[in-house]
């Protein structure tokens, strides 16, 4: 049985799970290696360098949102035309699919460098941080071209079930970027610097990999340069998901800038635990994203298969294995909260203050769940612009309000954190309601086609 007959066929939770390990142990990976960035500058450099790193996050996931979205919108046209049995279509979508990824690299890369300063500035960066903040967006963002790319190749390949080789880029990416860590930074003492240039050589090394396996690869996923134009119509179809999707990625970093900036205004001890104890988001959100990205690949193929069961167990399934992964993750998080701190920094100040952010979190992920799962789905279906708008008055205008209402009035931690779980179970009601209309109507219509 091939990887695409296990998606349309057999057992669901089997299918879902045998996609989701290899995705989810890449994201891991993924996440682990920048940790180790962290861990390394924190423990080999400073706790302000720490800081400065940390405090990039927010600005980062802003332009990460875009790089995604493109991928997502190449994944799920890719599996769609897979499940139809459309190859033409198919081929349209991979080739014009690279050069879509390309040119939006470049240009994010662009954006990104020339006004990372002011954001940081807009942000209320600390005096202290936001030199090495900026030079750390600076070399980062230079690196953006290749990760659209990379998720380009991943969306292709994940769309048809193949999520092992990127397993394997990502491993070998992962080692070459912290050996590169410890050479500039313990060895060439580059600090923050040295981190940055690590990150984008193994980012442009993944994206040649998988350059390199579309070119090589036999069927109809092949990337083929000779004899094959861009496609009008596929870069319309790749950008009416891609761009909703990275919308909707940014607008919770836009959200998260906001809160970044009542993070800034606590005092530097407190910035630099809370960027600590930041790190265990990413954990635990990519985590889940492996599960999300089975949810849209799965309903995707499904849905161009017309099967109207798998694509509603699909969706029960996923929300199920998502909100385990959450609730897991978060109890552990809670337990070993003070150990996992000590990993990025020796200060004991700034790891009591990295803990109380913990003690907030640890048992809310899994309530994300419901809200990110959902739209999840919806994107499978080849709906994004109404659950964007749903993400963007629930969880960005609810928390900029609760940002100068709420907190300004208690001004703490727990009334700052206590906007996630809250603006999650809004946001989830409503993306449920509306992937329950849109599933009955698009699978009426798709049949009388």
């Amino acid at each position: 049985m091939t990887k695409e007959d296990r998606m349309l066929n057999g057992n669901l939770f089997k299918a879902i799970l045998i996609f989701s390990l290899p995705l989810m142990l890449s994201n891991l990976l993924q996440v682990l290696f920048n940790m180790c960035d962290l861990a390394i500058v924190g423990k080999f450099e400073s706790s302000i360098a720490l800081g400065a790193v940390g405090s990039t996050v927010m600005l980062i996931s802003l332009y990460l949102g875009f790089v995604m979205g493109i991928g997502n919108g190449v994944n799920v046209f890719v599996g769609r035309y897979t499940g139809c049995n459309d190859l033409n279509k198919v081929k349209r979508i991979v080739h014009t699919g690279f050069y879509v990824s390309l040119f939006s690299g470049i240009i994010l890369s662009l954006i990104a460098i020339s006004s990372s300063y002011f954001v940081l500035k807009i942000l209320g960066t600390k005096e202290e941080l936001i030199s090495d903040a900026y030079l750390y967006c600076s070399i980062y963002f230079l690196g953006l071209p290749a990760m659209t790319i990379y998720n380009y190749g991943n969306g292709t390949l994940s769309a048809i079930g193949e999520t092992k080789k990127p397993l394997i880029f990502l491993i070998i990416s992962g080692i070459i970027n912290l050996l590169l860590n410890l050479l500039f930074v313990i060895v060439f003492k580059m600090g923050v610097r040295g981190v940055a240039i690590s990150t984008v050589i193994s980012q442009y090394f993944t994206a040649i990999c998988i350059i390199i396996t579309l070119l090589t690869t036999k069927g109809n996923h092949k990337l083929i340069f000779k004899g094959v134009k861009v496609d009008k119509r596929s870069i319309k179809e790749i950008l009416s998901v891609g761009l909703a999707s990275g919308v909707q990625y940014s607008i919770f970093a836009i959200a998260n800038m906001f809160i970044q900036s009542g993070i800034n205004s606590f005092d530097h001890i407190t910035v630099e635990g809370i960027s600590a104890a930041t790190n265990a988001d990413s954990f635990i959100y990519e985590s889940m994203y492996a599960i999300y990205a089975a949810c849209t690949s799965f309903i995707s193929i499904n849905y161009g298969a017309l099967n109207k069961k798998r694509i509603k167990n699909s969706f029960y399934i996923t929300t199920l294995y998502s909100f385990i992964i959450g609730l897991l993750f978060g109890t552990l998080l809670f337990i070993f909260g003070k150990e996992f701190l000590y990993c990025f920094t020796n200060d004991e100040l700034v790891v009591e203050a990295g803990l109380k952010r913990i003690k907030m979190m640890a048992f809310a992920y899994g309530i994300s769940a419901f809200m990110d799962n959902t739209t999840a789905a919806s994107r499978g279906l080849g709906k994004t612009f109404i659950p964007t708008i749903i993400v963007i008055i629930g969880s960005c205008l609810f928390r900029i309000l609760w940002l100068y209402t709420v907190f300004y009035y208690w001004h703490t931690i727990e009334s700052l954190y206590l906007l996630y779980p809250i603006s999650w179970i809004i946001t989830a009601i409503v993306e449920i309601i509306y992937f329950i209309y849109i599933y009955r109507k698009n699978t009426l219509i798709y049949e009388e086609k």
